[in-house]
């Protein structure tokens, strides 16, 4: 996924505070901020594909394992890489933390500073 060199887009869980702190230090870096809320945005597995690649990381990663969802139905089980797409894509509020994305680079925001990283901060 690409976008241009002055935008970020971010995917987060509006209900999240830290996810919310995340939101408003991009927009203090950056006048163009688009915000996609998991679970209300509609996402493409292709575009999930891209966003592993460029983060380098398994999707099981990206998932938060205490989520009730995981304990129950994924925990202790092995999926090929289609199945973790799938995975993503129909349970977006499993994932664990903000994802953001400004040109070719994308980050795990773990913490809401983590954002400063898309600029080499």
């Amino acid at each position: 996924m690409k976008t241009h060199s002055r935008e970020i887009l971010i995917y987060y869980h509006p209900e999240s505070r830290s996810d919310r702190q995340t939101v408003a230090l991009a927009k203090g870096i950056s006048s163009h901020v688009r915000t996609f809320a998991y679970g209300k945005t509609p996402s493409t597995e292709t575009s999930w594909r891209s966003i592993i690649h460029s983060l380098n990381c398994d999707p099981k990663d990206l998932l938060n394992k205490a989520h009730p969802y995981y304990q129950n139905h994924i925990r202790g089980r092995e999926f090929d890489e289609e199945s973790w797409v799938k995975i993503l894509r129909f349970n977006p509020d499993m994932i664990r933390v903000p994802i953001a994305i400004s040109g070719r680079k994308v980050v795990l925001c773990n913490t809401p500073s983590d954002i400063n990283r898309l600029f080499g901060r």
